[in-house]
């Protein structure tokens, strides 16, 4: 017994010591009190235990916020007011020996930059503001841990509604955390709404229904978010200064669309086909088992024909219920063509090279791969569409027609597309997957890989798909494609390939005609800018279309010819007439590859 009560303090000491556990925070709950016109939020900063993944699982010792008196969470407790507000926000810092540097809390728009308020150790200050004009917006704190660790968990969301009614509308923040374990491997936490897929929020809908999402990118990282299998409308956009709350002729129709760090945006959408969908960032290394997991996962992961080990990190998973009297569209008369996954001899500075053949006339290629990537998929808007891909490879792939509005079963996700009992299976090596397509509308697309993404990516598992209108045939003398992709990837930095190739042999234009320019962005990860020169002077061109949708006719206005972010999944178009005879100078620079790809074009 003596010995017993011996170990008492230290038992006492230990269990005191143990860290509160992090709440995954949904954002539906807003923080705060409000009294009268005011609201009262008492915030304090604290060391937590935080399970991404699993609640039982993996897990990291970090700083978070919460409410005093509530439990720790990432992201941030939600801060939601109607205009008019006035916050009264006191911030403690719970933390042993870190100044807090506090942020977003004032009213917005902000003119300054740097609104950064010091909170020391043990300390607690007190801020009061107004709400200031609606919109989504980011708050948050930081540490000063830099360098070469993340600690993007503590931020969150701060939403002003406008002074009707608050809109039934769903809330979701990303969050960052990472540090190295080795010289070899990062460990990352990236979390929607606190947790990592494929632990996310499964969202479920029915067709017919109306989505509104508010997206916060609480982070330091970019993030290209993509819908598979519907378009989205961009209501609007913001930074962590102010927000633009678009018009109808601002508003535009996209798969992905792409966030910059500490940014938000707002959509709608509405899912009129049933099955399982995802939404999720396009950069590879963000939503796969490799990257996206805090441990390192074995290799099987990659190729596994289960979802929950082949994709991990910013993934929501979507499940879209068939409302009563609700059926699938009629197929009639489907065009066939088989798709022909291949591997060919090292090309580049990639380990492999792969890439796609078509076949028409029911022969099987047999001549050596001659370059990565594959051929345009030319097809016809309102003709279905049957599309045999055939996996030549000595491993399992999968195909994702990105940006086309088709059934689920065939969306190219393995064990994922399609509904419960009927899951499109992985590709297996020597087998073969007819996936029906339909193109409800015409524009410029892609197909790629969705399996083992970063390493068939960099292969070469990619190519553009053309969608032409009926009496409109696809003319390569006025219609030029351009995918831009990576030629392996290597951790010091990658190089880019355009259609295939990092030399371009120059091309010939014809004078006195409107040329449309299509970019396709497939690498991994990494922005691409672009611009058309000539004689080192930036020409106009026209934007015409984005992710195979049309613009408003109000953006559809000449502009320098000059794209600076576009990112992976995005696809643009672009109307340019030569003003002149001459050279002139397509430059494709990808922000993590090494050096630009230039195509030289000769108007005569």
């Amino acid at each position: 017994m003596r010995h017993v009560l011996c170990l008492l303090p230290l038992l006492v000491s230990l269990a005191c010591a143990r860290l509160p556990e992090v709440q995954a925070n949904d954002n539906r709950k807003p923080g705060g009190t409000l009294n009268g016109d005011t609201l009262v939020l008492r915030l304090v900063v604290q060391r937590a235990r935080w399970h991404p993944e699993a609640e039982d699982g993996v897990h990291v010792d970090t700083e978070v916020f919460g409410e005093e008196g509530g439990p720790p969470q990432v992201p941030a407790p939600l801060i939601r007011v109607k205009v008019g507000t006035i916050i009264k926000a006191s911030i403690r810092n719970a933390t042993a020996d870190s100044t807090l540097w506090i942020h977003g809390f004032r009213p917005h728009p902000a003119e300054q930059v740097d609104d950064s308020v010091g909170v020391t150790p043990g300390e607690t200050k007190t801020v009061t503001f107004a709400a200031g004009a609606p919109g989504t917006y980011v708050y948050g704190g930081n540490l000063g841990i830099f360098g070469d660790k993340e600690r993007e968990q503590l931020l969150g969301a701060f939403i002003v509604d406008s002074s009707g009614a608050v809109p039934d509308d769903r809330v979701f923040v990303i969050n960052v955390w990472g540090e190295d374990a080795d010289s070899t491997f990062y460990r990352n936490v990236l979390a929607i709404n606190g947790k990592s897929y494929p632990y996310t929020e499964r969202m479920s809908f029915t067709t017919g229904d109306t989505v509104r999402w508010r997206w916060v990118n609480g982070s330091f990282r970019e993030h290209p978010m993509h819908l598979h299998g519907f378009y989205f409308t961009v209501n609007s956009r913001g930074t962590f200064r102010a927000d633009t709350i678009y018009d109808a002729s601002q508003r535009r129709s996209v798969v992905t669309e792409a966030m910059t760090p500490v940014s938000t945006f707002t959509m709608t959408w509405v899912p009129d086909r049933d099955g399982q969908w995802l939404f999720h960032c396009h950069i590879s290394h963000h939503s796969t088992a490799h990257y996206g997991r805090l441990e390192l996962p074995h290799e099987g992961h990659m190729t596994s024909a289960n979802p929950a080990e082949h994709m991990a990190g910013l993934v929501l998973g979507i499940d879209v219920k068939a409302a009563p009297g609700w059926k699938p569209a009629a197929r009639d008369n489907p065009r066939t063509l088989r798709l022909f996954v291949r591997e060919g001899s090292k090309l580049g500075r990639a380990p492999r090279a792969m890439g796609y053949a078509i076949d028409h006339s029911g022969a099987v290629p047999t001549d050596s791969l001659t370059h990565v990537g594959g051929p345009p998929l030319v097809l016809t808007r309102g003709q279905p569409t049957d599309v045999t891909v055939i996996n030549q490879l000595h491993e399992p792939t999968a195909v994702h027609w990105h940006g086309l509005e088709l059934e689920s079963y065939s969306d190219g996700v393995s064990g994922w597309s399609g509904n419960p009992g009927h899951l499109a299976p992985l590709i297996a090596p020597k087998d073969s997957f007819t996936a029906r397509l339909t193109m409800p509308r015409a524009g410029t697309f892609m197909y790629h890989t969705h399996l083992n993404d970063i390493e068939q990516l960099s292969s070469g598992l990619y190519g553009a798909l053309i969608v032409r209108e009926p009496r409109d045939p696809f003319d390569p003398a006025t219609d030029h494609v351009f995918v831009m992709g990576w030629d392996g990837f290597n951790g010091d930095g990658n190089f880019m390939l355009v259609n295939g190739d990092s030399v371009l042999a120059p091309m010939t234009w014809r004078a006195g005609r409107k040329h449309r320019i299509r970019l396709i962005v497939i690498g991994a990860g990494g922005r691409v800018r672009t611009t058309l020169t000539q004689d080192s002077t930036v020409m106009k061109w026209t934007p015409v279309a984005k992710d195979g949708a049309d613009l408003p006719m109000p953006q559809r206005v000449a502009r320098p010819a000059e794209v600076r972010n576009m990112e992976s999944g995005e696809t643009a178009d672009f109307e340019f007439t030569p003003p002149k005879r001459g050279d002139y100078v397509l430059t494709m620079f990808m922000s993590d590859t090494k050096a630009p790809t230039t195509q030289r074009i000769v108007v005569r």
